[in-house]
Parts: C-alpha cells; structure tokens; sequence
C-alpha cells in the first residue's frame, strides 16, 4: 500500500494525514466497484461524456476514484486499444509513468484545483475562488503535453464561490476535444442546475465499516490500536477512512462518548462539562480535533430528528433545521475567523432551546 509521501515545496496540502496515500497517490480502491465499471464501461464506448458529478458523503472515496479514472485514462489514451478492452477495471500499476507523475502532481495534462494555500494567513483558504477555475482557460486552451487527453479535477466542487462556479459553467459549455472534467461533490444537489445538467452524475454510497477496517488493516493503523477501538472507528466514521483514522489518532470515539453523555439529558445541562468541551476543541493547533467535534454535536441532533420521527414531527423538524444551522455556524465561523469557544458554548445552548422546545 502507497504511504505518502512528504510534499516537495513549502506548502501544505488540504487533508494531508501522516502515514496516509493522498488521492492522487493511492493506488487501490476500497468498495464502488459498480461505479468504477461504469467508467471503464463509459471509456471504451468513445463515446464518453466530456464532464461526470462524483456525489456522494464526504470522505467516500470519490477524490481517489477521480485519479484513479485520470490516471487509468492517461496511460491508455485510446480506448480501443487491445489493453483497454482487456482491462477488468481501472487499475493502472504504480510504476507505470503516468502514476508516477499524478502521484507526484507533475502530470503536465491533469489539473487539480482545489483551495489554495494562503501563505500570508498560514492556512487555506476557505473556498474554492474563481482564479482557480479560471486556470482550465489556459489549461485546455493549450495541446495536450503528452498528445492525449486533458483532465481537470474539481476536488470539491463544494468549496467554489459563486464567481468560480460561473466560470466552470462557461467552459462546461463549450468543452474542449478530448477533455474530461472529473468534479467531487459533496451535496451534488447543491450545485448550480446549468452545472448539473451538462454533467453524468456518478452517486457513490458511503464506504461500509468493513471497507474502512479493511483499509485502516492495509495502512497497518491496525497495528496500533485494539481491535475494539478500530470496529468503534469504523463504524462511526460514516464511510470515512480518514475520519475513521482521525478517530484513532486523537481518540475521537471517546470523544463522542464525551458528547453523547453530555447531551443525554437535554434540556438538562451540565454548565461546567460544556465549558471543558469547549475548551477541549478549540485547542490551538488541534483542527482536525475541532472538525471531529463539529461532526459529533451535528450528529447528536441528526440523532434527535431521526428519534423525534414518527411521533413528534415538529420536533424533528427543529431537530433538522439546528443541525443545519450548526454547519452554517461552523462555515461562518471559519470563513470570518470568530471565536470558536464562544460557537461551541451558543451550539450547545441551542441544543438546550431545541430540546425544551421539542418537549
């Protein structure tokens, strides 16, 4: 199994893990085996569609599918060729030079864009701007470097702003010959219509724990922790490898434990363990601590619209509308740089309103 390798420049890159292959450098897919023969499938046909919505839960495997599609089409640019039609999916051998290069992001016909590195601030930025969309203009508008295909992954689409949204419309449009834009998404539903209706959406479910254990066995994270704890991770990790390791770093299933014992009893709540929790995840340094907690408070009220169903469905209804909430909260918060202590203490005030409103 690929291990990942340490960035050759000075920045960081968006969900890094240490000890984990990054998309673009994983060489195995875990689960959607039905997805990646459909795109074998579509490839061989020529008659491919130019632009394909990856969907799904965020942390399903759809970035590495992405790569693993760019990578399998730029080391078989013809898809009549004799190995094409041999191939019994997408897998392409790491050795092979075109992995080499997509693995290492040097790939002169595959464009990534994602959320840039704001060296000044130290962090990223919090969307996905149109400068970066903008790029494909130059990127496609130029012959292929290695006389094939030109790819551009949207890794997530989720993240664009509403300019950069606008200008991958415009060039979804009027595509270039022999191009492919591969676009993540999160909430498919969520982007623009004209987007949607000028791509194939490929829907992926989320991982099953057996997946996620079975990967978290192949990085050899296993190794490190006790069998209880992994089947705990990874059946909280919602069909997230990342997350599901993420919870064994930093011992997230305690975590929601934590959370879960504290709103148990809602209205009713313990001031003073609020407080500790608050402070326990706005820990300088520890954002992927933070991020895990945020999951875990929205989970809890996903958890009460899902009980409240059936029997008291205006309750449900406020359950759902505060869970949405908190995500606003927590993108605001983020993108304006506010107090994060002071977000934890009003999300778990709402949790008291909600609860006594939905007695």
């Amino acid at each position: 199994m690929a291990r990942a390798s340490v960035p050759t420049d000075s920045a960081p890159e968006v969900d890094r893990l240490d000890g984990f292959a990054l998309p673009r450098e994983q060489v195995r897919l875990y689960g959607h085996a039905a997805a990646e023969a459909a795109l074998l499938d579509a490839y061989r046909s020529h008659r491919i569609h130019h632009a394909w919505i990856f969907g799904g839960p965020k942390g399903s495997g759809k970035a590495t599918l992405a790569f693993r599609f760019a990578r399998f089409v730029l080391a078989h640019p013809d898809p009549g060729a004799p190995d094409v039609a041999a191939a019994g999916d997408l897998s392409v051998e790491d050795a092979h030079p075109a992995a080499r290069r997509i693995a290492a992001g040097s790939h002169a016909d595959l464009l990534h864009l994602r959320r840039p590195w704001d060296d000044k601030a130290k962090r990223f930025k919090t969307e996905l701007p149109v400068d970066e969309v903008r790029r494909t203009v130059g990127f496609f508008g130029s012959t292929a470097g290695e006389g094939g295909w030109r790819i551009a992954i949207v890794d997530p689409a989720d993240d664009m702003n509403g300019n950069a949204a606008n200008a991958l419309l415009k060039i979804l449009e009027e595509p270039p010959p022999r191009s492919l834009f591969l676009i993540v998404s999160h909430q498919p539903g969520r982007l623009l219509p004209t987007i949607r209706s000028r791509c194939r959406t490929l829907s992926l479910d989320p991982l099953s724990a057996e997946d996620v254990a079975h990967a978290l066995a192949d990085f050899g994270v296993t190794q490190e922790h006790p069998a209880r704890a992994v089947a705990a991770a990874s059946a909280l990790s919602e069909g997230s490898i990342r997350r599901a390791a993420l919870m064994l770093e930093l011992n997230g299933v305690a975590l929601y434990e934590q959370i879960r014992s504290l709103t148990r009893d809602l209205p009713k709540l313990d001031l003073r363990a609020g407080h500790a929790l608050a402070d326990q995840l706005t820990q300088r340094g520890q954002d992927d601590l933070w991020d895990l907690g945020l999951e875990f408070l929205i989970r809890v009220t996903t958890e009460r619209a899902h009980d409240a169903l059936g029997r008291n469905l205006a309750g449900a209804a406020r359950w759902a509308e505060l869970s949405a909430e908190i995500e606003s909260r927590a993108a605001t918060a983020d993108a304006l740089n506010l107090d994060r202590k002071a977000l934890v203490l009003s999300i778990l005030r709402a949790l008291v309103d909600t609860a006594r409103n939905s007695l």
